[in-house]
């Protein structure tokens, strides 16, 4: 039944690939979402920032569980995998961190921390570049090197 649904999904190695945008987008849009709200003074947007961040928490943790899940049968030269798939797999636990520290944060001063508001966003925007830094070691084994367990042929025709 997925397949039909997700046909696409039979060339995956590991489900990792199918849960690592869901930190990114949630974390970048709780980053949004609190500029917002530190901009406008609107509990509503911090309301929302809160609730992408804990999301988004939680988003970290199934990548980085999938992630260490899936680690061991990824097909790489182990050139590769010292040089990308550790720095990845360091930078996305840092985020991992990061974010549960901020989210910990928020939960402690529900829903923007009022005392140390500026650290916090500068946090969640270190956190932002952490995050995007890993994401790059990622998408580099996936896109130069072929993570993704070679699947297809290469050049890849495109068919309906």
């Amino acid at each position: 039944m997925i397949q039909t649904l997700l046909p696409g999904i039979q060339h995956l190695q590991n489900i990792h690939p199918l849960v690592v945008h869901f930190p990114i987008a949630f974390l970048f849009g709780s980053a949004l979402f609190y500029l917002l709200a530190l901009l406008s003074s609107r509990e509503t947007m911090a309301t929302t920032a809160f609730s992408l961040l804990i999301v988004g928490t939680l988003g970290a943790a199934a990548a980085v569980g999938t992630g260490i899940y899936a680690e061991p049968g990824v097909i790489l030269a182990p050139s590769v995998r010292g040089h990308l798939l550790e720095k990845h797999q360091d930078f996305m636990i840092m985020t991992l961190c990061v974010s549960a520290i901020l989210a910990i944060w928020s939960i402690i001063a529900r829903p923007f921390p009022r005392k140390g508001r500026a650290l916090f966003i500068l946090l969640f925007f270190a956190l932002l570049g952490v995050m995007s830094v890993g994401a790059d070691y990622g998408a580099r084994m996936v896109y130069d090197y072929n993570a993704g367990g070679y699947a297809c042929p290469q050049p890849i025709e495109f068919v309906k």
